[in-house]
């Protein structure tokens, strides 16, 4: 006998073997329906209740999960939360104002490099959740709680979560970028706050940020430029044109800083001006 028919009589045995294996397997999992050889007579009907009710229960319960959000649909909106979630935080926060006030202090010390952007962006963003921290936990109360409990659908989460945000950006935006931006939709003049749509508010609330922001920047510029423009003069009358200005400067700005202890001068302006 060749190799190759040796080789298919094994195959062939094989098979057989494991054929042999799954019916034994299938009479071992359901033993009643292997030895059951006679059929058996069928039940008699039940008679269904009026109105169609299950039999035993008054009622038919097709609420699936008990009228809360399956876990699939909740992963999906997180997921989706999470997608629009840096331009959440930089068009509907204070993080736009923070981190540019922190910026431009930065730069108003002649400093390129230190504090860090990594340090700024965190201190940023912590500051921005120490001003929303109502603002959220009322979204999180009226809106995200009462969703997943089941208590609210998606639209009226969504139009009772989306309130306490909309008063915190109200209460922060100036009128004038709000009829320009209603102007720029030429839409009519809404009767109330509470007419604005989101879509009008969100770009004035980022307007009037920025703007407050450079507000704020333009008052820290001005004694470190005083102590520039001294720095220059005496440079100058003493001959000495060659040595960079703003070296010189340097220390005498880190001094004035840190005497007037200008971070929590800088934060304790930011945090009030969302009071």
């Amino acid at each position: 006998m060749t190799r190759a028919h040796r080789y298919s009589n094994l195959a062939l045995t094989g098979l057989a073997l494991l054929l042999l294996i799954f019916v034994m397997l299938v009479a071992l999992a359901h033993p009643a329906e292997a030895l059951q050889l006679a059929p058996q007579p069928p039940k008699p009907p039940t008679v269904p209740l009026p109105g169609g009710d299950a039999p035993g229960t008054g009622s038919i319960d097709i609420n699936v999960g008990g009228g809360k959000p399956s876990n699939a649909i909740t992963l999906i909106l997180g997921l989706t939360v999470l997608s629009i979630a840096p331009a959440i935080l930089l068009l509907t926060t204070s993080y736009t104002k923070i981190i540019v006030v922190l910026s431009l202090t930065r730069n108003a010390l002649g400093l390129q490099q230190s504090p860090p952007n990594q340090v700024l962006a965190g201190l940023a963003l912590f500051m921005t959740m120490f001003i929303m921290g109502p603002t959220l936990s009322a979204i999180n109360s009226t809106g995200v709680q009462p969703y997943l409990n089941g208590q609210l659908s998606a639209s009226q989460a969504y139009d009772s979560g989306v309130k306490p945000l909309r008063t915190f950006m109200l209460h922060n935006t100036r009128k004038e970028e709000l009829a320009l931006f209603t102007k720029i939709a030429k839409e009519e003049k809404p009767a109330s706050a509470a007419d604005v749509p989101m879509t009008t508010l969100i770009p004035a609330f980022a307007i009037s940020e920025l703007k407050s922001a450079f507000i704020i920047g333009m008052i820290i510029f001005i004694p470190f430029l005083v102590i520039d423009m001294l720095v220059s003069a005496t440079l100058m009358s003493m001959g000495m044109m060659m040595v960079p200005p703003i070296i010189m400067s340097l220390p005498f700005k880190l001094l004035l800083f840190v005497m007037v202890d200008g971070w929590a001068l800088i934060i304790k302006a930011l945090v009030s001006s969302y009071a």
